[in-house]
C-alpha cells in the first residue's frame, strides 16, 4: 500500500486523506481503481511521485472546518494533484490552456500519464480569444495532441480569467476532469468552499492541478 506524502510537499490539507502514484504513465483502468478507493500506484518504486490524488468531499469537509478556505498547498510544488468527488472519470476532459508555457507543459505532462486512460474520451480545450503571434504554434502543437490521443477533440475561444468561469462551464457542460494550473488552486478553494453540496454542484467533476 502507497500512501505517504513526500516530505518535501508543503500541503496545507491534511496528509492522511492524500495518496501518493509512482507512475510515470498511469495504467489503463487508473480511474476505476481510483473511485473504488484503490491505494497508491508504484509502478516503478525507484523514482519520486508522479501525482498526488485526494478525495474531493474529504478535502471539502476539512475547508469548511476553517475559518476561511486556504489553498491546497502552502507553496505550490511541480508534483500534480488530483481531487476526484463521487467518481474519477475521464469521459469528458476540459483543458485550459492560457497561452503560457506553464499551460503548454502541464497539458502534455497530464496527456503522458494518462494516454492509457483517455483514448476514449471527449476532449475540450478553452484558450483566449486573442493569442500573440508567438503563440500561435504552441496552441496548435496543444490542439494537435489532444486531438491525437482522444476520440473527439473541440476547441473553442473564450476570454475566462477566473477558474469560476471554467467551473461553471464544466459544470453546465457535464466535464468530468478539468486541467488547469496550480495559479487557480487558492480561488478554485474559494469556489468549492461556497458551492459544495449546493443547487450547481456537480458531483461527478474532478480537477487535475499542476505547475
Amino acid at each position: 500500500m502507497v500512501s505517504k506524502v513526500d516530505n518535501t510537499v508543503n500541503f496545507a490539507i491534511p496528509e492522511e486523506i492524500i495518496k501518493s502514484h509512482y507512475c510515470e504513465k498511469l495504467p489503463s483502468g487508473f480511474p476505476v481503481n481510483l473511485t473504488k478507493g484503490g491505494a497508491g500506484m508504484m509502478c516503478n518504486p525507484h523514482q519520486g511521485p508522479t501525482l498526488y490524488t485526494a478525495h474531493l468531499p474529504e478535502v471539502l469537509d476539512w475547508l469548511h472546518g476553517l475559518e476561511k478556505p486556504k489553498a491546497l498547498e502552502n507553496e505550490p510544488c511541480g508534483i500534480p494533484v488530483l481531487l476526484f468527488d463521487r467518481e474519477m472519470s475521464t469521459e469528458n476532459l476540459l483543458f485550459h490552456y492560457d497561452g503560457t508555457p506553464a499551460s503548454a507543459r502541464l497539458i502534455k505532462n497530464f496527456i503522458e500519464l494518462f494516454q492509457d486512460n483517455i483514448k476514449s474520451s471527449k476532449a475540450t480545450i478553452i484558450s483566449p480569444s486573442f493569442i500573440p503571434k508567438s503563440k500561435m504554434r504552441e496552441e496548435q502543437e496543444i490542439v494537435q495532441l489532444v486531438t491525437g490521443s482522444t476520440a473527439e477533440t473541440s476547441f473553442i475561444k473564450f476570454n475566462f480569467n477566473r477558474i469560476g468561469d471554467f467551473w461553471s462551464y464544466a459544470v453546465k457542460h457535464h466535464c468530468t476532469l478539468l486541467v488547469t494550473t496550480k495559479n487557480y488552486q487558492s480561488d478554485l478553494a474559494k469556489v468549492l468552499f461556497h458551492f459544495y453540496k449546493g443547487g450547481m454542484w456537480y458531483d461527478r467533476l474532478s480537477f487535475y492541478l499542476a505547475l
